[in-house]
């Protein structure tokens, strides 16, 4: 028994040797590609921004959460504050058309923009950084005029009741100062993709998400007040 199982091995082990045998030409390694190289694009560069800095978010903190789907709770399930430098705004750049006493309609062919401005970590910051636009602190630029005829010769607000512009139909003050380039600020609001208020369709942002305004503490003020550049 023992005789045959030895036999048997050495046979399938000569066998096997046999199968591993080629008579195929020997393998000869190819040549490094000499052709075009392939255009790449360079490797994001990551941020060292903070998530939050004191009870506030930075604008990469917050916008990290909301694509996490670990952490996008923590900055949608209810009001939160971002800091950061306005580094633009569309209140300059109104319409004239666009510009004028609550009350007046727009003309027909009038083409308006939500009252908008937009924050970053970076002071100048341009548009190939994160940056957070945030919207709601005015329905239109009608109410952006009622608050800069009475902001004119405010120096403080004293009692909001009183010293701010509100927006009746939105129902929240318009802030003071109004949002001008190069001032640092705390905005508070609710945080997600999508700013939903505007009866004229969704305003949303995939990456970088919208602020519904709620509230602003400037920290540090802009080096100018925001105007309109085409008032009539």
């Amino acid at each position: 028994m023992g005789t045959t199982l030895r036999v048997a091995s050495v046979l399938g082990l000569s066998l096997l040797a046999a199968g591993c045998g080629s008579s195929e030409e020997p393998y000869k390694p190819a040549p490094a590609w000499s052709g075009r190289k392939p255009s790449l694009p360079s490797p994001p560069t990551l941020t060292n921004a903070p998530v939050k800095v004191g009870d506030a978010y930075t604008v990469a903190g917050a916008s990290h959460h909301l694509r996490s789907r670990i952490h996008d709770k923590e900055v949608t399930k209810s009001n939160i504050t971002i800091q950061g430098y306005i580094v633009e705004e569309n209140i300059s750049d109104a319409p004239a058309c666009a510009v004028h006493k609550t009350g007046k309609a727009d003309p027909e062919d009038c083409k308006a923009e939500i009252p908008s401005f937009w924050i970053a970590d970076e002071k100048g910051a341009g548009k190939d950084k994160p940056r957070i636009r945030v919207l709601g602190f005015a329905k239109n630029y009608a109410s952006v005029y009622e608050a800069m005829e009475k902001y004119k010769n405010l120096k403080e607000v004293k009692d909001p009741a009183k010293d701010l512009y509100k927006d009746e139909i939105w129902n929240v003050d318009v802030p003071f100062p109004l949002p001008a380039v190069g001032a640092k600020v705390k905005v508070n609001g609710k945080y997600g993709f999508t700013f939903s208020k505007a009866s004229t369709g969704l305003v949303s942002d995939p990456v970088n998400g919208t602020m519904t305004y709620e509230k602003m503490e400037v920290v540090e003020p802009a080096p100018e007040k925001v105007t309109f550049k085409n008032k009539k």
